[in-house]
């Protein structure tokens, strides 16, 4: 299950051992998620198929997905509910003693 579907006939792509779950049109988005999943320690993968030659965020030029390795799905899709429904179990503790 992916958390966000733009557009049901752009499908993204097979990646062997990795699913995506989570799809946007702005690598903002992704970025953000991707931020999330590393407080969480999920490892994840951004695969952007934004056409940087057009400064467009809609359509098949546009998208950029989150994928994740297979075993690590359900953990990533239940961090993505969370913080959906503002469920956030973020560490905000400084790292570098402050």
């Amino acid at each position: 299950m992916r958390e966000r579907i733009m557009f049901s006939d752009i499908k993204p792509e097979d990646i062997d051992g990795w699913v995506c779950v989570y799809e946007t049109g702005t690598e903002y988005d992704a970025e953000m998620v991707k931020s999330y999943f590393a407080d969480q320690d999920i490892h994840c993968q951004i695969l952007s198929k934004r056409d940087s030659a057009y400064n467009m965020n809609v359509g098949q030029m546009s998208m950029v997905y989150v994928y994740v390795p297979g075993e690590l799905e359900s953990k990533a899709e239940k961090a993505l509910d969370d913080w959906k429904n503002g469920i956030l179990d973020i560490d905000d503790e400084p790292t570098n003693g402050e």
